[in-house]
């Protein structure tokens, strides 16, 4: 382990990777008349991290200012990610957040933030035909829109939203002697992680590592048991828990590319190392088999 001096203590960072997935995803912009509405939006169109069920997961990467947004509303920055490049199913799994998620909000609306996009996808099969074949297209705000006329008019989202290749599943673990440290490390590092441009922690502060092989599968990944705390003594020697650890919490990091998701991996890391009861930092890897990438935490 290589020790990072603290303010007034020693962190040791393991010498280990994670290991990052190639993914597809989607960066769009929301907005709403109130700055409570579009919260609720956000944060519930990107509260259930799915990937690995086969389902979408996303984050908030930033609000925006009423000048940053095209209708001049209060607007938020999300990110959208889906693990395998199967455009149909994306499409189908990101209306779904949009449909129950956003359209329901009163008066908000989406848009297309992509940069450089792979491709785009139409929108309205699976989120404009809400309208039940009432709905039309407008060219509004520069932008060519779908209407959607719902109870208090109306829903608006643009006609299509771009796609494009990143860098998901990145990770860290901090590990903790006080209980105290889990959520005051974890947010002092999603704070650190937030300003940078491009990157999203879908999971926020995550309780639950898991590993791919399982006595489940049908559940999908299950514990990864020997960073489970509570089974050090029942486990004995397959245990990985180290001396006085006593809770393991996690951060995952997508990003736009590599270098964004490494940017966001030292800011959280580094946002750590003053955080009391915070013993060491470490990564959930499964021996280099499985990520399109790997990511040492000593080179950061």
């Amino acid at each position: 382990m290589n020790n990072i001096k603290g303010i007034d203590k020693m962190v040791e960072i393991e010498n280990t990777f994670c290991e990052a997935f190639d993914g597809i995803y989607s960066r769009v912009i929301i907005t709403a008349d109130d700055i409570e509405t579009l919260k609720r939006a956000a944060y519930d169109a990107t509260s259930t991290p799915g990937t690995v069920i086969g389902r979408v997961e996303g984050g908030i990467e930033r609000w925006l200012n009423t000048n940053e947004t095209p209708d001049g509303r209060e607007g938020a920055v999300l990110q959208f990610w889906y693990g395998k490049e199967n455009i149909e199913k994306f499409n189908v799994e990101l209306s779904y957040r949009i449909r129950q998620d956003i359209l329901v909000k009163p008066f908000t609306a989406v848009f297309d933030a992509s940069i450089n996009p792979s491709g785009k996808m139409d929108m309205i099969r699976n989120v404009g035909h809400c309208g039940d074949g009432h709905e039309w297209k407008e060219n509004k705000y520069g932008r060519e829109m779908i209407i959607i006329p719902i109870a208090i008019p109306d829903f608006e989202i643009e006609s299509t939203l771009g796609y494009m290749k990143g860098i998901m599943g990145a990770n860290f673990w901090y590990m903790c002697a006080k209980k105290s440290s889990v959520m005051n490390g974890g947010k002092k590092a999603l704070e650190a992680i937030a300003e940078v441009e491009g990157a999203i922690a879908p999971f926020d502060i995550c309780s639950a590592a898991s590993k791919p092989e399982t006595n489940y599968p049908w559940i999908g990944p299950t514990t990864n048991h020997p960073y489970c705390p509570s089974l050090k003594k029942t486990l004995n020697n397959e245990s990985r828990v180290p001396e006085n650890v006593k809770y393991i919490p996690e951060i995952v990091i997508n990003g736009i590319d590599l270098d964004t998701v490494k940017k966001a991996m030292k800011a959280g890391i580094e946002a750590l190392m003053d955080v009391e009861g915070v013993i060491n930092v470490s990564a959930g890897n499964y021996g280099g088999q499985l990520g399109d990438h790997k990511i040492y935490l000593i080179e950061l």
